[in-house]
């Protein structure tokens, strides 16, 4: 079985050290750089299954490259989890603004971040049902993992689609604001769930008009209107 290749982009050296080594002892194929742009550089020759990124560095920041990446390899599955060792909110939403699929803030558990890292590789490795679902305008394909809303093409990161998916297939019923970060994030998720938000605005804001079938039923999760 081929090995999962991971890319992370840390400018402190024992940090940096510390996720290689844990990375390495779990068995991932990983690549570690000092900057951000050598990371980018990397991506030119091999994209990974997954990024783990710092925010604060040198030269080009984690928000920055994380927006390069995602304009230049708009179709690559990669999983992007941001490392910051800022803990204002602010940070957090411009990170998942920009398409990171999570973040940890530093100090972080390192049993943690393997555990996030897995949950993501875990997601990427399903295998997808094929089929179309079409409720209204919107139509989402299953198998080709493209999202067409009143005849033009909307592109979503992964999350958006894998939100979208579960609410389209649960149309008509609320789909509980635990279950989507279980399902869709792939483990228990304690505290704060603004990630959930972000991702959710983005979404709705890329179907245009389409977007208000979303509905927030406050305090449950959110239901898409058949």
């Amino acid at each position: 079985m081929q090995k999962h290749l991971i890319y992370t982009a840390e400018d402190d050296d024992s940090i940096r050290e510390l996720i290689t080594y844990a990375l390495t002892n779990e068995g991932y194929d990983t690549r570690a750089f000092a900057d951000a742009d050598a990371l980018l550089l990397a991506c030119e020759q091999k994209i990974p299954d997954l990024i783990l990124l710092d925010i604060m560095m040198p030269g080009t920041d984690g928000i920055q490259a994380l927006k390069v990446f995602r304009q230049k390899y708009k179709s690559a599955s990669t999983s992007i989890i941001m490392l910051t060792a800022k803990t204002t909110e602010v940070n957090k939403i411009t990170g998942l603004d920009a398409g990171a699929d999570d973040y940890m803030t530093k100090p972080f558990s390192v049993l943690e971040l393997m555990a996030r890292i897995r949950a993501n590789l875990r997601k990427k490795t399903t295998d997808v049902a094929s089929g179309e679902v079409k409720i209204g305008s919107v139509s989402l394909n299953q198998e080709t993992r493209t999202v067409i809303v009143a005849d033009k093409k909307v592109t979503l990161t992964n999350k958006e689609f894998e939100l979208l998916k579960m609410l389209m297939l649960n149309a008509g019923n609320v789909v509980a604001r635990d279950n989507l970060l279980k399902e869709i994030w792939g483990y228990e998720y304690f505290g704060e769930t603004r990630t959930i938000d972000i991702h959710m605005k983005n979404l709705r804001e890329k179907l245009g008009t389409s977007g208000e079938c979303i509905q927030s039923i406050r305090g449950i999760g959110y239901l898409f209107a058949a």
